[in-house]
């Protein structure tokens, strides 16, 4: 005999962390490898003129963590009155802010509910909205697609510089899963 649980039998055994974001812990790991692999020294390299520059883009993409945490803490984000972005004077600093932020990121999204789910969230400058969503919509799209993204980016980067590419949805040509 097999068992249906309803809608409301769901939503209390399972959290949105758990049925939303089974993937997060994985992104959050994979984002940290390809992180511990930018080379210091090299954070004005940029791979084309239009392209960010390698200290940029790495420190973007340990700094999407806490971009999660505002969208789970506020109703927008307003990305003409952002604070400042910190400049760290080399990876290791970087990997620091990204842990620090993901440890937050963690915390925060276990005590996400279902009603903040399906809140609206911005991001909006004043009166002129550039993007809104279900809270959770937004934090798979703003958030850890984002991350996926910006990881790829990373990877031609560090490519280019021959550095060694970690894996991330399966082996790398020069990380072979064991």
């Amino acid at each position: 005999m097999t068992t249906t649980l309803t809608s409301s039998q769901l939503e209390t055994s399972d959290t949105p962390l758990t049925l939303l974001y089974p993937d997060l812990e994985n992104e959050l790991k994979t984002t940290r490898r390809i992180l511990e692999r930018v080379p210091d020294g090299n954070d004005d390299y940029r791979p084309h003129e239009k392209s960010m520059t390698l200290g940029g883009l790495a420190t973007h993409l340990a700094q999407l963590p806490g971009f999660g945490l505002a969208m789970l803490t506020t109703d927008h984000f307003d990305p003409m009155n952002r604070p400042k972005t910190p400049n760290p004077a080399n990876n290791a600093e970087r990997l620091k802010m990204f842990d620090q932020l993901t440890v937050k990121l963690r915390e925060s999204m276990q005590r996400l509910t279902w009603d903040q789910t399906k809140e609206v969230w911005q991001i909006k400058s004043g009166d002129r909205v550039f993007a809104e969503g279900k809270r959770g919509i937004m934090l798979r799209s703003a958030l850890i697609t984002h991350m996926a993204h910006h990881r790829a980016q990373l990877g031609v980067y560090l490519r280019v510089l021959g550095v060694p590419i970690p894996g991330s949805y399966g082996p790398s040509a020069d990380e072979q899963f064991v």
